[in-house]
């Protein structure tokens, strides 16, 4: 019974430093909690760590975040978005994706092939449509606050052999995450999808014979190798999911409105700085591969709407209901 009891407290004494949203080091200071699943160096979480840098500094001092990351706290995105909504943690970093379970439009802006570039999503995200995306992450009742969009690039196709047009896809297998609307994505191409082999598989399984290759952005197909077994990275830029900085409702609720207000400012002054070392990070990526001998194919305009011509009826799935919002992101920056 001793031995139960010494270790209940010491798991008391280890878990509520770590886990408490907010605890007050001295009279008037607030340290706040920030989970972040990416390694330290990432470009989100060198601008976590910027967020906590410039609310310490506008606050000057009675609010400290302390950034958790490489999953340390969560191992997945979704864990650190439910302790978010129980008042557990403070912030997060997470992608767009989960959240689309509280704001279904989140949906629309990762539908494939729909911007023309990054400059078009960012005119997206930073303009009305993407701002009242954000506002409606708090309207939606989930106990979650949207403070800011961060990059996470474009997600592209690497194979073991080249991938120059539609024609090139047909009967490929390639690696997907756990996500239907890629799958049918894959197979409008002529592919085949292929889900439920994790990251760190990804490289073995292309050697292997498993399959043909995989999609991701820059930084993980250097990262993670797969760029040794799958050599040629075509530019098709299918989709672009952003990430998204998120706030506790709960946690924000609790502190003076005033360094509310604080704190939002800051976040979205994180912006400009995460997307400059996202650029940052791909450039070193994929200059990284091509000295190592990786052949990158770069897609013409009319190369790209054979890909997106295929796309029909994926939009009439996903897309019912938000045609005009389609057609209203389509259109913007024309």
């Amino acid at each position: 019974m001793k031995k139960i009891l010494v270790a209940l407290c010491l798991v008391c004494a280890i878990a509520i430093p770590v886990f408490a949203s907010g605890s007050s080091e001295k009279s008037g200071t607030v340290t706040l909690t920030l989970s972040e699943v990416h390694a330290e160096g990432y470009p989100t979480t060198l601008a976590d760590y910027e967020f906590a840098r410039l609310v310490e500094e506008a606050t000057e001092g009675r609010i400290k975040i302390e950034v958790f990351s490489g999953g340390t706290l969560y191992g997945e995105e979704t864990g650190s978005i439910e302790a978010l909504q129980i008042g557990d943690i403070a912030f997060a970093r997470v992608s767009a994706s989960p959240v689309a379970s509280y704001v279904p439009a989140l949906n629309i802006i990762q539908l494939p092939y729909l911007y023309r570039d990054g400059e078009h999503m960012w005119q997206v995200l930073n303009g009305p449509i993407g701002q009242d995306m954000l506002a409606q992450i708090q309207e939606s009742g989930s106990g979650l606050v949207g403070l800011a969009y961060y990059d996470a690039g474009s997600r592209n196709f690497y194979t073991k052999t080249p991938v120059k047009s539609v024609e090139d896809m047909k009967g490929l297998k390639i690696r997907l995450q756990n996500n239907a609307m890629m799958v049918e994505m894959v197979q409008l191409l002529g592919g085949n999808g292929v889900t439920g082999i994790g990251p760190n598989d990804v490289y073995s399984a292309i050697q292997q014979g498993v399959i043909d290759g995989a999609e991701n952005n820059w930084p993980t197909y250097e990262s993670m190798g797969d760029y040794q077994v799958a050599p040629y990275f075509v530019l098709d830029g299918h989709t672009r999911v952003p990430e998204v900085l998120l706030a506790s409702e709960e946690v924000l609720n609790s502190l003076d409105p005033a360094d509310v207000e604080i704190i939002k400012e800051c976040a979205k002054q994180t912006q400009a700085y995460e997307i400059e070392q996202w650029a940052l990070r791909e450039q070193s990526s994929q200059e990284k591969v091509v000295s190592e001998g990786v052949t990158v194919t770069e897609l013409t305009p009319e190369q790209i709407s054979e890909f997106q011509a295929l796309m029909g009826p994926l939009y009439e799935k996903y897309g019912a209901g938000y045609e005009d919002l389609i057609q209203e992101i389509i259109n913007t920056g024309l």
